[in-house]
């Protein structure tokens, strides 16, 4: 394995991929929470798809009083603010999501059949690094998260991802990150001329049966 990569779990179909999805889980968790998630999306055999769930490193997590978990960066309070964050621990997995990216590109994958989704930390990832990305995606699946980087960090996004599809949704009951966090989110994306397609739950901070049939409808309607 490229030793740039985090390490992952690889689920292929029996076909050649048509398509991959990169799927970050949130804090704590660990590569295999999504797994679960495959047979649940239903999607068809004539679209094979491989999955990608790469572990986060383990990390002292402040909020947590210093446990080592499994997280994509360090969150140092309860605020949701841009400094509540380790930025270097922040862009450092942003670049390990870009080489997943590049090493799906060079085993034939193009971008635009490369689909990026994260729940609640992996989410934020996902959104800051598929804003980022120089070239075309499939599309970008936000979960149960805000983007604490969007206001110092929008001017780089790409001119690449003006035409990617992103999909933001998120439990109106979410005691972890408040929905309304996830709404600034949304209105910065759409004030800077984004398409966000937005669903929100009657839930807390997890995934409901409705999310999971509307994330393969609009799976469906990216990758066909």
């Amino acid at each position: 394995m490229n030793s740039d990569l985090p390490e992952y779990i690889e689920v292929n179909p029996s076909a050649d991929p048509a398509a991959v999805i990169i799927w970050l889980h949130g804090l704590g968790a660990d590569g295999h929470d999504f797994e679960a998630i495959v047979p649940q999306l239903r999607l068809p055999d004539w679209l094979p798809v491989r999955y990608v769930f790469p572990h986060a490193p383990a990390r002292a997590v402040t909020i947590n009083g210093g446990v080592v978990m499994r997280a994509w960066f360090d969150i140092y309070d309860v605020n949701l603010t841009s400094d509540s964050i380790d930025h270097d621990q922040f862009l450092e997995s942003t670049d390990m999501l870009t080489a997943l990216i590049e090493n799906e590109l060079r085993s034939g994958v193009a971008s635009d059949r490369i689909v990026l989704a994260g729940f609640s930390q992996g989410g934020a990832i996902v959104l800051h690094a598929g804003l980022h990305y120089n070239k075309q995606l499939a599309g970008i699946l936000a979960m149960s998260m805000h983007l604490p980087t969007i206001a110092h960090m929008a001017s780089a996004f790409s001119s690449a991802s003006r035409q990617v599809p992103i999909m933001m949704v998120h439990g109106q009951m979410d005691p972890v990150i408040p929905v309304l966090k996830a709404v600034e989110t949304r209105q910065a994306l759409t004030g800077l001329g984004y398409a966000v397609d937005w669903h929100e739950y009657p839930m807390p901070h997890t995934v409901c049966a409705d999310e999971i049939e509307d994330i393969r409808a609009w799976l469906l309607s990216i990758l066909t």
